[in-house]
């Protein structure tokens, strides 16, 4: 499994197209039209391949790539009909979806949606690392943070208190959304399997 996560926006329209989250639009490079971008997306290839059309988030606008390259590790992006340094300027700050791809093509390909996991219960996977019982309750999903590897943010079950005052000092992690230490999701069931390192659940025995 190889998760990709892609955080998800909807219209209020239902006849506008369901838009993921793609890029925001960042300082202009150059003097022809290009423009840095900032990725939301675990496919820049596919998204940002020369014809993809990527849209404003109310789905009025569209912009068509015209070609993309990568400098160190940072996508830059021509659009067509943006030609000159004034007009890459213009676009600084302009956040771009593009469609969702089928649900049963992301299934096929492991692809999950924030939504799918948000309140998903999370429980220690078989034969995990620490030694404890699989399937022990470790808390639920209450977030998925976008970054360069997505991250689950975990409410723990078990809050860490402090020993004398009894105040709640820790009551959340965050677990890298990777198969290594999400081994299973069962949508039905609405469940996830984690197998952490020691240290990375506070309060967690091992």
């Amino acid at each position: 499994m190889n998760p990709n996560v892609v955080r998800e926006e909807f219209s209020d329209d239902p006849q506008q197209l369901e838009l993921l989250r793609v890029c925001r639009i960042g300082r202009a490079q150059g003097l022809k039209g290009e423009v840095t971008v900032q990725s939301f997306t675990d496919e820049p290839e596919y998204r940002f391949a020369p014809g993809s059309v990527l849209y404003t988030r109310d789905g009025s606008e569209e912009y068509v790539v015209e070609r993309a390259r990568t400098f160190k590790n940072r996508w830059i992006v021509k659009f067509e009909g943006i030609d000159d340094r004034d007009a890459s300027e213009a676009a600084n700050g302009v956040e771009l979806y593009g469609e969702a791809d089928d649900p049963e093509d992301m299934l096929e390909e492991d692809a999950w949606y924030p939504k799918d996991l948000i309140g998903l219960e999370v429980r220690l996977a078989e034969d995990n690392g620490l030694g404890l019982p699989a399937g022990q309750v470790v808390g639920k999903v209450v977030d998925v943070l976008d970054g360069f590897q997505s991250l689950l943010k975990v409410r723990l079950a078990n809050p860490v208190r402090d020993p004398e005052t009894g105040e709640v000092v820790e009551n959340s992690a965050l677990v890298p959304f990777v198969d290594e230490l999400v081994p299973d999701i069962d949508l039905d069931e609405q469940y996830l399997t984690i197998d952490p390192p020691g240290g990375l659940i506070p309060g967690l025995a091992y």
